[in-house]
């Protein structure tokens, strides 16, 4: 079954998810031909083991703190922050207390 995903011109609800962080699943928000946008939600403690994929990718914190590794190193992700991977490039994520990613990635064709 495919995944329900916002439709052009719905209004999605990016508020901190509070207490209810413990039992909410990460979620894919949007997807286009070209564009995906996913809610990951991770507890503290829990990873995304290294990956990459082949468009840039901005990770943006909504709630709580992240630890985002690159080849470059470390970087803290808090919530009100932003920041860009470029495309292809390994990563991994861990969660150093609950937190949720606004994950957007910019999927194949110029």
């Amino acid at each position: 079954m495919a995944l329900p995903h916002a439709q052009p011109r719905d209004v999605i609800d990016l508020q901190p998810l509070g207490p209810a962080i413990a039992r909410t699943p990460s979620t894919s928000l949007i997807k286009t031909a070209r564009l995906q946008l996913m809610r990951v939600v991770l507890r503290a403690g829990q990873s995304l083991p290294e990956h990459r994929v082949p468009g840039e990718i901005t990770l943006q914190g909504l709630e709580g703190e992240a630890v985002v590794t690159t080849a470059e190193g470390n970087r803290v992700l808090k919530a009100q922050q932003l920041m860009l991977l470029p495309g292809g490039e390994p990563h991994a994520v861990h969660a150093h207390t609950d937190c949720s990613l606004l994950v957007t990635v910019r999927l194949g064709g110029p």
